[in-house]
């Protein structure tokens, strides 16, 4: 299993030969420069005994259709990829389930406030109502790995997708981010326009889903 995960690792690791922590080299517990190599993933303090590893970034991304069969894609305002086409989403807050994520981001960047999770004992935000039934507005997808590059560090990521449902004449407008976002008929969306990695295979996954009648 152990040699299965770092040949996974190093596939998917954009920098060949270099360690993922390659640009760690202060313990960030006690600050110590006795921060070595403990295995591929993680590097231990020497001065502390503190084992730090490095895991992938929980993220969302949603995939956003009207009653048409429109979708709405966005334009990135920001470094990476600054000027291709994006979905809305961002990264999962501490404290936040996938759920609560997905509408924070919708809301952030887009500015519309009419989907909310169903509160769940699951936690605090679900796609799922209290008596087991799923949103019909806000279904999770599938999930894909992903690199991010963050002033000067790639960030890897796993990506949830969802498929989320809002009206046509909803209210939307840029915001935080995203430079601009506007309906589009899939026919017309080339997934090379998209910038980031897991967009593009993510836009992809869905068109199969939806050929198939599995959304």
């Amino acid at each position: 299993m152990y040699l299965r995960k770092r040949k996974r690792f190093q596939e998917i690791n954009h920098d060949k030969g270099m360690h993922y922590l390659e640009q760690w080299n202060y313990c960030p517990k006690c600050g110590s420069k006795q921060f070595v190599v403990h295995d591929f993933k993680s590097k231990h303090c020497e001065a502390c005994g503190f084992t730090y590893y490095f895991n992938a970034a929980a993220a969302v991304i949603a995939i956003i259709e009207n009653e048409k069969g429109e979708m709405l894609v966005a334009r990135r305002g920001e470094e990476p990829a600054k000027g291709t086409l994006d979905f809305i989403g961002g990264f999962v807050d501490p404290g936040e389930g996938f759920e609560e994520a997905v509408v924070r981001e919708i809301e952030e960047e887009t500015g519309w406030r009419g989907l909310t999770p169903n509160p769940s004992p699951r936690g605090e935000g679900s796609s799922y109502s209290e008596d087991g039934e799923s949103n019909e507005n806000l279904k999770i997808l599938f999930s894909l790995p992903n690199t991010y590059l963050y002033s000067g560090l790639t960030i890897h990521s796993c990506d949830c997708f969802f498929h989320v449902l809002i009206p046509s004449d909803a209210k939307l407008k840029a915001n935080d981010d995203v430079a601009a976002c506007w309906w589009e008929k899939p026919e017309n969306i080339r997934v090379e326009d998209f910038g980031l990695h897991s967009a593009r295979i993510g836009f992809q996954r869905f068109l199969e889903l939806k050929k198939k009648g599995k959304i």
